[in-house]
């Protein structure tokens, strides 16, 4: 069999795998929607009296639903964002939080709430849009701002330092809008650990429509991160534009993190180890990587907010704590086990 014929069977069942998991991932989502309708500090029993109960009724379809719901979302918007980042700019370390775009859009819901003097809890839906768009400028602006101080996404390193530096900033710059307004510290301590609490049927829209949006984005470009794989002279002589897409991937990428920063702030971890799970399992091109990985994303960060709200019944953890806990411990796992690996070959 002819090298040519041989990486055709191996795409094919790279794609036929990829399909498999696609699938599994949705089963498991499924499955996870229907225990998080299910979880909460009444059990179970407010599924079971779904029918025959008007509190059952509402306790599931307007908290405990649009609540998983937006976990889901917020977790595929997170994947999303650290697939493209980590094709974006060839680092498997890439996220959206080591490139300052979640410390910029966390700033912007700072500074929203305290212009409209209104908190996620209690935000109506132009409101929830205020809130939105002002995080997504802030994310869109501190990435920009990254890669100005990087010089461009060439040198890695020096894009990973200006990014800590730009989030280390935008940090500080949040804490003083903070000590400014004090009315917003309990909201803006809710944004820092991370919580699906807030979420509301009017949020689920809106990040079903910015995840779409991203998605559509992402598919179109992702030939530009396919291309960006074998270098940057290599893309360029492919005749790609990298210009306008690499704008067009950092605006998805930005509005993306913008989108889940808003309505359930900084929730660790998802954006770096969906892409980095998805690799493990299957190596197929960027518009496959792209999807798998919002999916995989939307599995672990839902799978945690069940988990968030079932340890500790009938109270319930933040679930940004819960995924900085275990992503944490499992990136020391991984780190340790390949560190091991290498003694041993040596």
């Amino acid at each position: 069999m002819s090298a040519a014929a041989m990486d055709g069977v191996l795409a094919t069942g790279n794609r036929r795998r990829a399909s498999a998991i696609l699938v599994g991932l949705v089963l498991a989502s499924l499955l996870l929607l229907w225990l998080g309708a299910a979880v909460g500090s009444t059990g179970f029993e407010s599924l079971m009296h779904l029918n025959d109960d008007a509190v059952s009724r509402q306790i599931v379809m307007q908290i405990r639903l649009p609540r998983t719901l937006g976990a889901w979302l917020a977790g595929a918007l997170l994947g999303l964002a650290g697939a493209v980042a980590q094709g974006l700019f060839r680092n498997p370390l890439a996220d959206p939080y080591l490139l300052g775009s979640a410390s910029g859009a966390t700033l912007g819901g700072a500074l929203a709430m305290v212009w409209m003097g209104v908190s996620p809890a209690s935000a109506s839906l132009l409101a929830r849009l205020g809130i939105t768009g002002v995080a997504f400028a802030g994310a869109s602006g501190a990435v920009l701002l990254t890669l100005m101080l990087a010089r461009g996404a060439q040198h890695t390193l020096r894009l990973l330092l200006a990014g800590v530096i730009v989030g280390v900033v935008l940090g500080a710059a949040r804490d003083l809008v903070e000590l400014g307004s004090p009315e917003i510290l309990q909201a803006m301590q809710a944004f820092t650990l991370g919580t699906t609490a807030f979420v509301g049927w009017a949020a689920v829209g809106m990040m079903l429509a910015s995840w779409l949006l991203c998605s559509v984005t992402a598919l179109a470009l992702a030939r530009a991160l396919d291309g960006l794989t074998l270098g940057e002279a290599t893309a360029a002589s492919l005749g790609l534009p990298l210009a306008p897409m690499r704008a067009g991937l950092i605006a998805a990428m930005a509005l993306a993190t913008g989108t889940a920063v808003a309505h359930t702030g900084l929730i660790a971890f998802v954006g770096l180890a969906a892409p980095h799970l998805v690799r493990s399992m299957v190596r197929v091109t960027h518009p496959w990587h792209v999807m798998l990985s919002a999916c995989m994303g939307a599995v672990l960060l839902l799978a945690a907010d069940v988990l968030a709200r079932w340890l500790i019944a009938p109270q319930e953890l933040p679930v940004g704590v819960l995924t900085a806990a275990l992503g944490g411990s499992y990136l020391l796992w991984l780190m340790h086990r390949r560190m091991a690996h290498a003694g041993g070959l040596s």
